[in-house]
């Protein structure tokens, strides 16, 4: 199969290899090798030119006025234009905080990196410290980044590309944090609202601002000598907002034909009956008082999650050191209690098990101790694990240890901020959401009754942990109170606690994992 360059004229090259991974964006088959060594990335435009060089020719590196910028912005983005014997430009550098350089032909649309692009986060952001200023200003390129800056005179940085607009912010996600106020610029074309709704998730939507440019992008205006039109764009921003109202029949249809949701199934059946499984978009509450075994039925769900699906977690465990959880999850691929001495396997088992169940690098988030009593912190932890990370599901153990240090009325205030925010973000990221609270004597959450209102579906385990018979005191009675998917509440079956493996198991299951009575699963 042959390509001709549509970028080079007159090309003759080939394509020697097709459906290449890019070293520049996240395309995993969009860049093609030519027989001359020259590349192409046909998704974000990527150019790598030939090997051939002609050494005998002399460049000069200068700071050059350029598409209406003046040179004085070039020089403070360090940005020096190439240009040849004769004195004719032939491309741009624009040098990246890590040392990686950008570079962009002058002659045509096209660009090549030296350096470890890919990792190189946002161009310009050496130049403004972090908190510098009340705003930044993130563009689509690096043009448009001089562009907006020789009209504002305020921290503009760029993005590679919208195909790489999320990775190169995840990067610099915690300088962005660092101001007031995020502003995105980026085309005005469908690729790039895709990426400002993309970008959009990984900070709170309080800080985010949206340039509604109408010209196709910043440098776009100066081209046409408008800069004040631009500056008075940028200026007439609005919060970005997220689609939220729709009423067209078009929308009505295309909603309906969604995939319908379906469920990660509970390893209990009797629960998986009552809820139809985990679900994204939906928060899951499980209620208990102190000594319970909450802990426990949250890593047979944990355990299951990773096992049904490929799909990334954030495990946020606040009262369990990061050793004794990944302890937990091995334990139970290995069916024996691994963190006591009695059962130890050692290391390297215990290692093993655990890639078993985790599959791959970069799948479950462990995050165990925030050091703080302020909710923005875990809210903040949990849009960067949902929106930079890919994690589908997150488990909370447990929502008042994030406020424990308040105490009073400002610990319940805290609790119903933070409920609500929970809930808010469940919907707008679309994850599913399992997290624990205890409760008081009477049944209600403790700290907060809001607690409660917000969760989707709450299920409340009760034990008596002092009862004389092994098998009362090892059995958990499951009941749910509360289900807005399908309405169906009560007893959710009985799980067995078998203190020489440390499973959960449903008494009367069909699985390997059940033992048939009471009397079989305690007999030893």
């Amino acid at each position: 199969m042959e390509h001709s360059h549509d970028l080079i004229p007159g090309s003759k090259s080939r394509v020697v290899e097709l459906h290449q991974p890019c070293p520049s964006c996240s395309s995993s088959d969009a860049y093609c090798v030519y027989d001359d060594g020259h590349g192409w990335c046909y998704s974000c435009n990527y150019f790598k030119p030939s090997n051939e060089n002609d050494e005998s020719e002399v460049y000069s590196y200068q700071y050059l006025p350029w598409r209406n910028i003046d040179k004085s912005v070039f020089e403070r983005y360090a940005a020096k234009t190439k240009c040849n014997s004769a004195g004719k430009p032939i491309s741009i550098g624009f040098e990246y905080p890590n040392g990686a350089v950008k570079i962009r032909q002058i002659d045509k649309k096209a660009f090549h990196s030296v350096g470890d692009i890919g990792k190189a986060g946002l161009y310009g952001r050496n130049l403004f410290p972090p908190g510098s200023a009340r705003y930044i200003t993130i563009t689509e390129g690096e043009i448009d980044a001089l562009s907006l800056y020789q009209v504002l005179h305020a921290p503009v940085v760029s993005v590679q590309s919208s195909v790489t607009a999320v990775r190169d912010c995840t990067v610099d996600r915690a300088y962005l944090n660092s101001f007031e106020r995020i502003y995105l610029c980026f085309d005005n074309d469908e690729q790039g609202r895709e990426a400002v709704r993309r970008v959009a998730k990984l900070f709170d939507y309080n800080k985010v601002f949206a340039v509604r440019l109408v010209r196709k992008d910043a440098n776009d205006y100066l081209a046409h000598d408008e800069a004040e039109l631009l500056k008075k764009t940028w200026w007439n921003s609005k919060k970005y907002l997220p689609d939220t109202v729709v009423s067209s029949f078009h929308d009505f249809e295309r909603i309906l034909k969604e995939e319908p949701v379906k469920g990660i199934p509970y390893p209990f059946p009797t629960l998986n009956h009552m809820t139809y499984g985990i679900r994204r978009g939906e928060s899951v509450l499980i209620t208990a008082q102190e000594g319970v075994g909450k802990t426990e039925i949250m890593h047979t769900l944990e355990h299951q999650i990773l096992k049904e699906t490929s799909d990334a977690l954030g495990a946020i465990y606040l009262e369990e050191p990061k050793k004794r959880h990944l302890q937990a999850l091995a334990g139970i691929e290995l069916r024996r209690p691994v963190h006591l001495p009695d059962y130890d396997p050692g290391v390297d088992q215990v290692y093993g098990a655990l890639q078993k169940v985790v599959g791959s690098d970069d799948r479950l988030h462990v995050y165990s101790h925030f050091g703080s009593d302020d909710p923005e912190v875990l809210l903040d932890t949990i849009r960067f694990l949902v929106s930079a990370r890919n994690c589908y599901y997150i488990l909370l153990d447990h929502i008042t240890m994030v406020v424990s240090g308040l105490g009073g009325e400002d610990e319940r205030k805290a609790l119903d901020y933070l409920s609500t925010r929970l809930e808010m973000l469940v919907k707008e990221l679309n994850f599913a959401l399992i997290f624990v609270s205890h409760v008081n004597d009477l049944g209600q959450t403790r700290g907060s009754r809001n607690i409660s209102k917000i969760a989707d579906i709450r299920i409340d385990a009760v034990r008596d942990v002092t009862s004389s018979d092994p098998v009362i005191r090892n059995t958990t009675k499951l009941t749910v109170s509360k289900n807005r998917f399908c309405g169906r509440t009560g007893p959710a079956g009985e799980l067995l606690f078998d203190p020489q493996t440390y499973l959960l198991s449903e008494f009367g299951a069909a699985n390997d994992n059940v033992p048939d009575s009471r009397d079989q699963a305690l007999a030893s």
